[in-house]
């Protein structure tokens, strides 16, 4: 929108031509003389009063764009966004000394003219002679609010925007045939209404209430005579009268609005001298708009809920009819996120992760059973500053965020064995699990995958040697184990089991079907992960994460918003199995360090290749929460490094993340219900019944069990475990010494 007033740069001899032609057409419209000769009103043959009555006049006047406000789950205020500021009052909400003000500098004889003044046309045209410039204009108020809503109905359009604004007899004309119609259908203090709420103010203020509260932090209704005549003295150019950085120019102009006041009888003349002495004194009120004003570190949220907004078709058919609603703006949208969780967040982010760190920290809490997203936050602040972003890490490329989600290691383990219970193997099944293989030749929903550059897998550690059950292999976090069982269940199930749950790639794309995805080789959001996750702890229900409650408009009136949708993912069995699974992670395996206190939980750890990523996402029934912590460029591997102000030897999933998600959960949870989860029995293997070095039996749960010198039985030996057969396909074997890394994007294990 135009910062100064158009009409200058007309010659003398032009501007008689214009305010002649005018003038002649509010005789024509007045008295009902015929029009001027055609081709000076730019009419083309149209020549008489029927010509001028066919020149449309339908206004349309568009919903003038406002503020949109963004409140969290309890009515509390998150951010304000908008394309204009602009917070639209009725009249009665106005200062009567605002009012006064604009009118008399503006168009004294408002409520004595109709759409066109004829005499303000002849005096303007008088006095702009005697000047030899253009000292005084004509524009009614009515014609000043007529155009106002071309230039608002152009939005950011500069095209449109200079087409509103163009100085040509054509537009005039159009101008006012349409300011003739809004004089008969509004009445001048409807008129007044709509002017003082669409006129801008400068200071990214359009409208009288969002000046007010611009320039002088108080509601419109509550202006004094001083504050009122400089705000009226800002519209005739913003820019020029600018109080905030011109005092001057700007107590020049509002003395000569009281003067003009005093001269029309509004005020007195002791009034209007008292009022000039006064000092200008403004209480200025920064703009606040967009994500970046975000409380409690939601910027991050506030923008996901506006990629919705313009995303989803439930908002519009078309991206341009989103964007529209979007732009114009006035709406209210009550969101899911909970101010506890997201305080909870933020605090164990600060607590954990510097934001001046070479990583970065995402976390994501989402509600099972309802798909409600409730708490979101990240280590780099939003923002365009240093050690800021304006990248969301916890969502996927298309919701603004960094590159296309990051690998998640061994947090993806869960779904492979999710895929291979539904598939009816047993929680206790066996395999081999040696420390180092080859990949598999791997099943797919389509042709076999075959490992063509013989790439290999290993476990984390030398001392993670099969054979393993499903229960220790889990805890333990070993590559092996999993990679034998995609071998032994094939690729389809888990991929079909995924795509149950929601898990895509961040660049929306399916997971590609190679036995690495297993190890979590692909790049996934937390927001992704924790909604996954949330199925295990619904007992297999999976519900698709949502971020609003309700939106509704300026008027009152609710607009639809995307609801949840949920499916059953796998079979309650299935996920209380899991359940059971992955509470022994954080009970004894590698995620010790996230367990919390008082309540049921479970969760997984993930630490990717070269450590450039560490996961830990885990769950309680009523909460599902996923950490990532890492480099968004993927540059820095982490080891032998500070984070937090915490020197790290070497980074794991359960050691960095882990305590992150414990300290948000547990602030998230406070004064919560904690309901227990749906567990399975679980047998652990049997007691081996060889004595160890002091003489004692193995107690099944030793980090070394099954290592050869260490009271457990070499791969390739016949099954320790009764009942439960070990396929020699799957028997792989013991390399000795091989190589943590692969070329094929897989992990160390916790």
């Amino acid at each position: 929108m135009p910062k100064k007033r158009s009409g200058g740069g007309l010659s003398t001899t032009q501007q008689a031509a214009k305010f002649l032609g005018v003038a002649a057409l509010s005789g024509v419209v007045l008295a009902g003389i015929a029009l001027p000769a055609a081709g000076a009103l730019g009419l083309a043959t149209k020549g008489t009063v029927e010509g001028f009555d066919e020149i449309p006049a339908n206004l349309k006047t568009p919903p003038l764009s406002q503020r949109t406000t963004i409140l969290d789950s309890k009515g509390g205020m998150i951010a304000t966004v908008y394309s204009r500021d602009r917070t639209v009052v009725p009249l009665k909400n106005i200062s009567p000394y605002m009012q006064k003000a604009i009118v008399a500098i503006e168009d004294a004889r408002f409520y004595e003219h109709g759409a066109v003044d004829l005499k303000g046309i002849l005096r303007a045209l008088n006095r702009n002679v005697q000047t030899g410039g253009t000292a005084e204009g004509a524009s009614t108020l009515t014609q000043q609010y007529v155009k106002n809503v071309f230039v608002e109905e152009a939005g950011d359009d500069p095209d449109k925007v200079a087409q509103a604004t163009q100085q040509t007899m054509g537009r005039k004309v159009q101008e006012l045939k349409y300011a003739i119609q809004v004089e008969e259908e509004l009445g001048k203090k409807k008129i007044l209404e709509n002017y003082l709420n669409i006129t801008f103010f400068g200071q990214q203020a359009y409208g009288v209430e969002a000046a007010s509260q611009r320039y002088f932090s108080k509601s419109a209704k509550d202006l004094t005579l001083e504050e009122s005549a400089l705000l009226a003295g800002v519209v005739q150019s913003p820019s020029r009268y600018d109080p905030v950085n011109d005092t001057a120019e700007a107590t020049k102009r509002r003395n000569m609005v009281l003067q003009r006041m005093a001269d029309v009888g509004d005020i007195s003349r002791a009034q209007a001298d008292k009022a000039k002495a006064t000092p200008i004194k403004l209480r200025v009120k920064k703009p606040k708009n967009g994500c970046i004003t975000a409380v409690s570190g939601a910027g991050f949220f506030c923008d996901y809920v506006r990629h919705v907004f313009l995303t989803d078709p439930v908002f519009g058919k078309t991206k341009e009819d989103r964007a529209k609603i979007w732009n114009r703006g006035g709406l209210t949208i009550r969101t899911t996120l909970d101010p506890q969780s997201q305080q909870s967040v933020q605090g164990s982010i600060r607590n954990h992760v510097y934001k001046s760190d070479k990583v970065a920290t995402a976390v994501t809490l989402v509600q099972p059973g309802t798909g409600k997203i409730m708490g979101m936050g990240q280590s780099k602040p939003y923002g365009f500053g240093t050690n800021e972003t304006q990248y969301n890490y916890s969502v996927d490329k298309a919701m603004g965020g960094s590159n296309y989600g990051f690998p998640t290691g061994s947090t993806f383990k869960p779904f492979v064995a999710a895929a291979a219970i539904a598939q009816g193997k047993p929680a206790t099944q066996v395999y081999s699990s040696p420390y180092e293989m080859p990949y598999p030749t791997v099943q797919t929903c389509d042709k076999p995958y075959v490992n063509l550059n013989g790439e290999r897998v290993p476990n984390e550690n030398e001392s993670e040697r099969g054979p393993y059950a499903l229960k220790e292999a889990m805890e333990k976090s070993v590559n092996t184990y999993f990679i034998q069982m995609v071998e032994d269940i094939g690729l389809c199930p888990v991929a079909k089991m995924t795509d149950k749950l929601g898990v895509v790639q961040g660049n929306g794309e399916k997971l590609p079907q190679s036995p690495a995805i297993a190890l979590g080789s692909k790049g996934l959001s937390p927001l992704t992960m924790a909604s996954a996750y949330a199925a295990f702890a619904n007992r297999g229900t999976y519900c698709t994460p949502v971020a609003m409650e309700s939106v509704s408009k300026a008027d009152g009136t609710t607009l639809p918003v995307p609801k949840t949708t949920c499916s059953q993912a796998m079979s309650p069995s299935t996920a209380d199995t899991i359940n059971t699974l992955l509470r022994g992670v954080v009970d004894s395996g590698t995620g010790q360090e996230a367990g919390l206190q008082s309540r049921d939980n479970a969760g997984k750890t993930g630490t990717t290749d070269a450590r450039k990523n560490a996961w830990f996402v885990g769950y309680t029934p009523n909460m599902s929460g996923a950490v990532w912590v890492g480099s968004p460029s993927q540059s820095v591997e982490m080891e032998h490094i500070t984070i937090g102000g915490v020197y790290q030897d070497k980074v794991y999933g359960g050691q960095v993340p882990g305590p992150i998600w414990r300290d948000a959960m547990t602030g998230a949870l406070n004064g919560v219900p904690a309901p227990a989860f749906n567990t399975v029995d679980i047998p652990d293997p049997p007691k081996n019944d060889e004595p160890d070095r002091d003489g004692d039996r193995d107690k099944g749960h030793g980090r070394d069990k099954g290592r050869p010198g260490a009271g457990g039985k070499k791969p390739g030996d016949k099954s320790p475990f009764p009942g439960i057969s070990i396929s020699p396909d799957l028997i792989g074997g013991n390399n000795g010494g091989g190589h943590r890394g692969q070329t094929n994007g897989g992990t160390p294990g916790p």
